[in-house]
């Protein structure tokens, strides 16, 4: 073969490639918001207490600082893509959120169905109003959904602050760990200011295998669904088949028109020799 025979299928291969995994672009900063560089997370947690198996877990931040009172809710924008979240974990610095709501703005897919991979993304934020997000905390009134045994610490610097939204919008539940597997599936009563420990049916904190209500993970890259306790795959969770960040190198070959521009080059080259 002629070496610009080589150039021209070295031409083809990059960009076949270059289809079969487009580059996420960053978007520009707006006057309307401020920008993030949005990383995905895969694993549910709150450093709060928010209990995993009463709110949507592919809709969380994991941003620096402290959880607010009533900062709990933020919306991200990425090319024409919107979503809402709650900002109820913390994170080291890196503002990451929940990797189906990163895989939505990205692809417009859900991560189950086309997962990809990736980094930083600039993203467009504001803070709402914390009602905005009331859709994706699945208690009676769209109350924050709180354990009992774990989030006294947090309710009480937001009872000092009696009119802030958590003040005014929690519920505790008698269930220790936010992804929902020791305790009891039950509400608890705090008489505040009179007492600091609230009362259940149960014992507070009482150490039972609670698996009435799971949480789930979408894992990062495969897409697969999994149970956060154990990391077991859930059938039928995903569908990494479908996504471009699974394909081998090889899989461009397979594409019609890049074997067909190919062969076009192989017929020229034999030609020329």
């Amino acid at each position: 073969m002629r070496p610009d025979a080589h150039c021209i299928v070295l031409s083809i291969l990059t960009a076949s490639t270059a289809l079969a995994s487009p580059l996420v672009q960053p978007v520009s900063r707006s006057d309307s918001g401020d920008a993030v560089w949005a990383t995905p997370h895969d694993s549910y947690s709150s450093s709060v207490g928010v209990l995993g198996c009463k709110v949507n877990t592919d809709r969380i931040a994991y941003w620096p600082g402290s959880v607010d009172c009533n900062n709990i809710c933020v919306s991200l924008k990425y090319d024409g893509r919107s979503v809402k979240l709650l900002r109820i974990d913390s994170s080291e610095g890196a503002h990451d959120i929940s990797y189906d709501a990163w895989n939505y703005l990205i692809t417009g897919y859900s991560a189950t169905k086309q997962p990809t991979t990736g980094g930083a993304v600039a993203m467009e934020f504001e803070y709402l109003e914390p009602s905005a997000c009331a859709d994706l905390i699945h208690t009676k009134g769209h109350k924050l959904p709180l354990s009992a045994s774990n989030s006294i610490n947090f309710l009480a610097s937001c009872l000092a602050e009696p009119d802030s939204w958590v003040a005014k919008n929690y519920v505790l539940y008698n269930i220790q760990d936010a992804i929902c597997s020791w305790g009891h599936d039950e509400t608890c009563d705090l008489d505040w200011p009179n007492a600091n420990q609230p009362t259940c049916s149960h014992t507070l904190g009482d150490p039972v295998a609670l698996t009435t209500d799971p949480v789930y993970n979408i894992r990062y890259p495969s897409g697969e669904k999994v149970l956060a306790s154990s990391g077991q795959v859930v059938a039928g969770g995903g569908d990494s088949e479908d996504s471009s960040a699974g394909r081998s190198v090889t899989g461009v070959f397979q594409v019609p028109i890049v074997a067909a521009l190919i062969s076009m080059v192989n017929l020229h080259s034999l030609a020329a020799s």
